[in-house]
Formats: C-alpha cells, structure tokens, sequence
C-alpha cells in the first residue's frame, strides 16, 4: 500500500520471496488476515485488494496483501468508513507514494545537477591564469599638460 519496495524477508539465492511475492492461498490469507474467505473474495471484486492469479486462476495474496486486508478492516470496523471510501483511501494513498518516490527522484536528480555544476565551477576556475593580474588604477591623479613642440622658423 505505501509504494516502497521491501527488503527480502528470506531467499535461497535463486527465488526470493518478498512482501509482494503471492505464496498465500485464500484460506491461509483469511485466517491471517481474521476476515472470512468469502470477504476476501468480495474485497478482490471490488478491487480494493488484487492478489495475484495464478494459472488455474486461484488467488495467491502475498503478505502486503494481508496487510492491506488488516488496514481495510480496520477503517471499515473501528473508523466507519464503507468501502467505497476504503478505495478511494486506499487509491490515494498509493498515490501519494508514487508522487512521494518521484520526488525522491528528481531531488536526486536536483543534488546530481547541482554537484556537477560545481565540479565544472572548480575547473573554470583552476583553468584561470595565474601570470595576469588585475589592472589597479592609480591612487593620485595627476594633470599634465602636454604641448607640442612648434617647429622652429
């Protein structure tokens, strides 16, 4: 529900099984989840849950699944929110998460962008040559008048 992507919860090298590998049938996912397969099987009608298929088209929910399964109960049973408001809680949450990792993104891109302009800063600046300096004009000013010589009759 939230978007990030989790670490493996254990793996034998070749298959690593995540919070979003699907390895839960349906009745496994109602008895950890304490909701009633029948619920479970009305919840994925309504897409507010969508385990995988697998196949033979029998659900497989991974244990995101049963996570978010707890989370609907949740606001369905203690905070009295149906379940079309469940969805859209639920739509906007996943949301909210994408917008939240292409943030993360672009400030990365941000920090990148701003690094490389201050290395390509660093060598203009070493490209300078040292032998000139700068031109300092004089503390007194002084007139001089200047008169040209007249040629002699």
């Amino acid at each position: 529900m939230d978007g990030r992507r989790r670490q493996p919860r254990f793996g034998n090298g070749a298959y690593e099984l995540t919070d979003d590998s699907p390895v839960y049938v349906i009745s496994v996912a109602a008895q950890l989840s304490g909701l009633h397969p029948q619920t479970l099987r009305q919840y994925d009608r309504l897409g507010l849950v969508s385990p995988d298929r697998t196949a033979g088209r029998g659900r497989r929910y991974s244990a995101r699944d049963i996570e978010l399964l707890r989370t609907v109960q949740q606001l369905s049973q203690d905070e009295g929110i149906n379940l079309a408001g469940i969805k859209r809680i639920i739509e906007l949450e996943n949301q909210v998460a994408a917008l939240q990792q292409r943030v993360a993104e672009l400030s990365a891109a941000v920090d990148g962008a701003a690094a490389a302009m201050r290395q390509r800063e660093a060598q203009v600046h070493a490209s300078y040559r040292r032998d000139l300096v700068p031109y300092q004009p004089p503390q007194q000013s002084a007139l001089v008048v200047w008169r040209p010589k007249r040629p002699q009759d």
